[in-house]
């Protein structure tokens, strides 16, 4: 496994580390993550049992499973990886010891299917804003390569630096999903897409970026799907959401009854529905 250094991170608001996991450990991750699909497939339309959430789109050929959040929750081998001591270990130096999750999601990419992400910074999504403090410092962002992730997969592109701008006003009137990435958004914020880097992953390879990062993807091109485990910390003290991930660096099982992170009505309607 190569090394990630902090200052680089900190610099440049993402860093690669290559072979996070082996290709023994990335095989039977895929494998949970097609299993999880199946059960996507398998509702036929878009479910929410409390905050496990899958997100489901009709193609041509029926239910297009884009996103599901928070499949550790009934899936042990998800819940594993996002407890992993190397996970402990990669964050402690930018972070600490005592970490809070706010996101567990695996996003697919069908060939050929709608599955673009305009440009976006993830410092949108984190409301009520007086739940997550200090972003700039206390977030990271992690995304597992478990299928080969480069511009013919739809993979990500970041703007490099772009953190460094803090909050911008990028267009947020459209989803993000499904809307493609338009030079025009950077434009009007002053940014150029002829800075942007489009990352090549191995299976197995993570990227880690900034919640101020502004980042998008593409349209999958190859005849793979192209799958992604998302798994998103938090500095324990600066976020009032979220599931404990590491107490002193070691691993804090799921709960009896799951926290509040995104979903505000979790307490009121937290049977499982269709959407």
């Amino acid at each position: 496994m190569t090394e990630m250094d902090p200052e680089a991170w900190h610099r440049d608001g993402y860093a690669i580390v290559r072979g996070f996991f082996a290709p023994e450990d990335v095989a039977a991750i895929g494998a949970e993550i097609d299993r999880v699909h199946e059960e996507g497939v398998a509702h036929g339309r878009s479910f929410r049992h409390g905050n496990l959430f899958y997100k489901i789109a009709q193609g041509g050929d029926g239910p297009l499973v884009q996103m599901v959040q928070w499949p550790a929750y009934h899936r042990p081998p998800l819940d594993a990886v996002r407890l992993d001591p190397r996970f402990a270990a990669l964050l402690e130096p930018l972070i600490g010891r005592d970490v809070k999750q706010i996101i567990n999601q695996i996003h697919w990419k069908a060939p050929g299917a709608v599955g673009d992400f305009a440009w976006h910074q993830d410092s949108r999504f984190r409301r009520p804003e007086d739940c997550y403090r200090n972003l700039a410092t206390s977030y990271v962002q992690t995304g597992l390569a478990i299928d080969p992730h480069g511009p013919e997969s739809g993979g990500m592109s970041f703007v490099p630096r772009s953190h460094l701008y803090g909050d911008l006003d990028l267009d947020t009137d459209t989803e993000v999903l499904g809307t493609a990435m338009q030079d025009a958004a950077l434009e009007r914020v002053g940014l150029s897409a002829a800075d942007a880097i489009q990352l090549d992953l191995d299976p197995g390879d993570l990227a880690l970026w900034n919640p101020y990062l502004v980042h998008g993807s593409g349209t999958n091109g190859s005849s793979h799907y192209r799958r992604f485990y998302i798994n998103g910390y938090v500095r324990a003290e600066d976020c009032d959401r979220g599931e404990w991930a590491f107490r002193d660096g070691e691993p804090v099982p799921l709960g009896p009854e799951p926290a509040m992170v995104h979903y505000e009505d979790l307490r009121a309607r937290g049977e499982p529905h269709y959407v």
